[in-house]
């Protein structure tokens, strides 16, 4: 008897406290966001974080909570953007369509090598070893990270350096990501020139190992007549907000690596050599 009562006793309490909780929880709840749901049901869900949050829940929380616009989704695009904007009452916007390119015209029969290299298949790996085995420590080794990372089959490798095809580019920035030379970036479509190179050596000792490589002669900056063009650090750059799509640039540089890049696509643009 002695155990039983006790056992009674904590029992009872135990049922009052659970009828308790169970009324504290219904009365003090807090209803999830719907909208949240629908949001997230317009995302992609490749939780890329270029739009500036960990993955798609986390934006289609921001965007419910109106802490987000709503055009951020370079994957969903235009589309996603819309139809968020109708789900919330909202005017989206526009998204800036963008995609991914590669700075750097290094391939094989432009770019010498340092030494064989018979390691891992993987351009991060390679890296660790003196910075790859190309002569130009900051150019593409040509391992295909980047190709792995892209789930949409839009970059590849053409004779030792990656390329990408923007018309499938879409914009989800996980082959900037895996590139280890930090090669890859995301650009507006309507950029139409860019110099596709990244070494800061100089001029002399770029055209030693690469005929592709910015020497920093300043011709295209010479010709350019709308100002566009600074070399800075040896290497030229083009500001796409002043540039006039002109194209001189292109036809002044020895090197060839400025390109020219055609916006005439819906979604992108191709690069043409």
């Amino acid at each position: 008897m002695s155990i039983v009562l006790p056992a009674i006793i904590l029992s009872a309490m135990g049922a009052a406290f659970g009828v308790a909780l169970a009324f504290a929880s219904a009365a003090f709840s807090v209803k999830p966001d719907e909208r949240i749901a629908l949001v997230r049901g317009v995302l992609p869900g490749v939780n890329c974080a270029v739009c500036g949050y960990s993955g798609c829940d986390a934006y289609a929380s921001a965007v419910a909570a109106g802490a987000a616009a709503a055009n951020l989704c370079n994957v969903g695009g235009q589309a996603a953007a819309q139809r968020i904007g109708e789900l919330l009452g909202i005017d989206a916007g526009n998204v800036a369509v963008k995609a991914a390119r590669v700075k750097c015209c290094g391939t094989d029969d432009a770019c010498g090598v340092k030494y064989d290299y018979d390691g891992i298949e993987s351009c991060a790996a390679a890296s660790l070893a003196q910075g790859g085995p190309k002569a130009c420590v900051y150019g593409c080794l040509g391992y295909g990270d980047c190709v792995k990372a892209c789930i949409y089959g839009a970059a590849y490798i053409k004779n030792g350096a990656a390329d990408v095809v923007a018309s499938r580019c879409a914009a989800c920035g996980m082959c900037v990501k895996a590139c280890p030379k930090r090669l890859i970036a995301l650009y507006p479509v309507d950029e139409t020139y860019a110099v596709c190179c990244a070494n800061k050596d100089r001029g002399a000792a770029v055209a030693r190992y690469c005929s592709a490589g910015c020497i920093g002669c300043k011709r295209c900056a010479a010709v350019c007549r709308a100002g566009a063009i600074a070399v800075r650090d040896n290497l030229a750059t083009i500001d796409p907000l002043i540039c006039m799509r002109c194209g001189e640039c292109a036809k002044a540089c020895p090197r060839r690596c400025i390109q020219r890049f055609d916006c005439s696509l819906n979604r992108t643009s191709v690069l043409l050599p």
